[in-house]
């Protein structure tokens, strides 16, 4: 945390330069007034503000021809009635921005101020509270302008200026950990960034310092080691720590955690308990029986026919489900989850679904257990294959946004989809803090979405194109979730597209290789400044070498300033990797490019 003084200059001359005023712990920015000595003034006065980072401390006062036309607004929210503080603007000059965002809120906490309102009202005395609100950065000089003189003998106050700065822990290890990195390293509020385990790419990029021996399934070594580096924000990535509990022990720490609870994670966690929920509080998604039993299943599946969707339980690394195009690959999923439980205890019960046709998208939403504001759209490929082809993965490649969801289906998803949802956890019990990610179907015959899952974190390889577009700082919005503090929150976001290509080990999803040297990843990310290369399953040998140790293996992702641009850097780039032990698909983006970009790659 770090800490900036402001002096109200009633009068050149007096200043106070110091008090010891109360600090509140509250997001963004905030400041408490507090009363000093009385003396006489004139009809305005000024603030100057000096920021201790500054060297030599810089002071300034301006007159009002040199502040910009941005006003704060200020209102009473604890006063005597006869209070007005209508004729009060403040307007502020942006000269350095130091590392404080903007759209701050700042709350001035005052006992006992000399409330001016104007020259034919009585001073009213004892407004507790002012709510003052806009874009503020600690290097500035204000104005306080009144239209009418003030009362003399105003009391002249000290503001101590609390700009929040968060040390941040990221939980986990892969492509998505390392664009949340990428993203928070860039959060004027972030101190610092740890990342837990964390991957080499994260730890060669500067993006955080890696903590690879740390057990993010053990709570109490993670919870120790929040205390002894003072974080303040853990955010964490994987659902499988979330299912475990991790959320719910670093809250009863009284650690600040991004994520929901173990119960709230069951949304992922149990297809079985998401379908619930659905039914419960009407939202849509497909029909649907579970089953624990083989034979029950199967009869189930021939009075339904073909295609049919069998899908696991439980968590199963994004493999646990199977779109069966005949009865007898149906039949095949049920022994493989229930007969001979290739998929452990998350394949113990299987849900057989109805096969929606239409095209799939990817929703996101951040949540903070009564609020939610809707991210980026975008468009994850979950198949291995050209042309969607072969088994599901954990996706392949994406692109930001979907032109699929349009503005006007963003908010049937956030009205019929994912407000439902966090006004039914509530219900239920287990209010969500997170983020909500709802896989879609935007079916064909309707053109509605329908939700065929959730996920309780955000989406891989999604997450990569939402934080190289983020133009927000991401620290302080995902403090505002975990204080239920969205409401009002909006976010901002590069113009243009993104796009991920997804390189992978040969033979992924199946068994595949490890240990293969991949080169010339320098060369690939100076295609184009936009250019970033988010590392998943890498590790460096005794020589140096970048080595591939998982499955998905390196995001190759690139913006430009519409989807065809972004598309062009990214592959230019994905071709520059010498990486003769891997492979990617080569049309990422065909549902919203024209066919003919995608004749000539490979």
């Amino acid at each position: 945390m770090s800490c900036a003084t402001t002096t109200f200059n009633l009068v050149p001359s007096l200043k106070l330069h110091n008090n010891n005023n109360l600090r509140f712990p509250k997001p963004f920015a905030h400041f408490s007034v507090s009363n000093s000595s009385s003396f006489s003034v004139g009809p305005l006065f000024s603030i100057s503000t000096n920021h201790r980072f500054l060297s030599p401390p810089d002071s300034r006062c301006f007159d009002g021809s040199r502040f910009s036309s941005s006003p704060f607004n200020c209102s009473a929210l604890k006063s005597q009635p006869s209070v007005s503080l209508a004729d009060h603007t403040i307007t502020a000059s942006r000269v350095n921005a130091l590392g404080l965002p903007d759209n701050c809120l700042w709350r001035a906490i005052q006992n006992s101020m000399v409330a001016c309102v104007n020259e034919s009202t009585a001073v009213i005395s004892n407004v507790l509270e002012y709510n003052i609100s806009g874009e503020f950065i600690p290097d500035i000089a204000c104005m306080l302008a009144h239209k009418s003189n003030f009362r003399q003998n105003l009391a002249l106050y000290m503001i101590i200026i609390e700009e929040e700065r968060v040390v941040v822990l990221v939980i986990g290890g892969g492509g998505r950990e390392h664009a949340l990195c990428y993203a928070l390293q860039r959060s004027p509020s972030c101190d610092a960034v740890f990342c837990a385990p964390g991957n080499v790419g994260i730890s060669n990029s500067g993006n955080a310092t890696c903590i690879s021996d740390l057990d993010i399934l053990d709570s109490s070594a993670v919870i120790s080691f929040c205390r002894k580096w003072g974080v303040g924000l853990v955010v964490v990535g994987p659902e499988a720590p979330l299912v475990a509990g991790l959320a719910n022990d670093l809250l009863k720490a009284g650690i600040p955690t991004f994520g929901p609870s173990a119960e709230a994670a069951a949304l992922e966690g149990s297809k079985n308990f998401m379908k619930n929920l659905c039914d419960k509080y009407g939202i849509p998604t497909a029909k649907y029986k579970t089953f624990s039993d083989p034979s029950a299943a199967k009869q189930y599946i021939q009075e339904q026919g073909a295609p049919i969707v069998i899908k696991a339980d439980g968590l199963a690394a994004g493999k646990g489900v199977i779109v069966a195009m005949t009865v007898e690959e149906a039949y095949e999923a049920v022994d493989s989850m229930l007969v001979k439980g290739d998929f452990g205890s998350a394949g113990c019960r299987v849900i057989v679904e109805e096969f929606l046709e239409g095209e799939e998208a990817s929703f996101f939403a951040l949540v903070d257990g009564e609020n939610a504001i809707p991210l980026e759209s975008a468009q994850d490929h979950k198949r291995v294959g050209d042309g969607d082809t072969g088994p599901n993965t954990g996706g392949m490649g994406a692109y930001s946004p979907a032109p699929v969801l349009t503005k006007e289906l963003q908010a049937v998803v956030m009205n019929s989809i994912i407000f439902p949802t966090v006004k039914g956890m509530a219900a239920e019990g287990c209010k969500f803090v997170g983020v909500l990610y709802a896989g879609l179907m935007i079916e064909k015959k309707s053109g509605l979405p329908k939700l065929i899952e959730y996920n309780v974190r955000f989406g891989d390889p999604e997450c990569q194109v939402l934080m190289v577009r983020l133009e927000s700082d991401l620290a302080q919005v995902l403090l505002a979730a975990c204080r239920g503090e969205l409401s009002g929150v909006s976010l901002n976001w590069s113009p243009g597209s993104a796009m991920v290509v997804v390189m992978a080990s040969n033979g992924y999803p199946g068994a595949y290789e490890k240990g293969t040297v991949i080169r010339n990843l320098e060369d690939a990310e100076h295609v184009a400044p936009c250019v970033q290369i988010f590392h998943a399953g890498t590790a460096q040998d005794s020589e140096g070498n970048i080595i591939a140790t998982g499955g998905r293996v390196l995001g190759v992702t690139a913006k430009g300033t519409d989807l065809e641009e972004a598309r062009d850097r990214a592959y230019r780039a994905v071709e520059e990797i010498n990486w003769p032990g891997g492979f990617y698909r080569r049309d990422i983006g065909w549902r919203a490019l024209p066919q003919k970009q995608f004749a000539t790659k490979g």
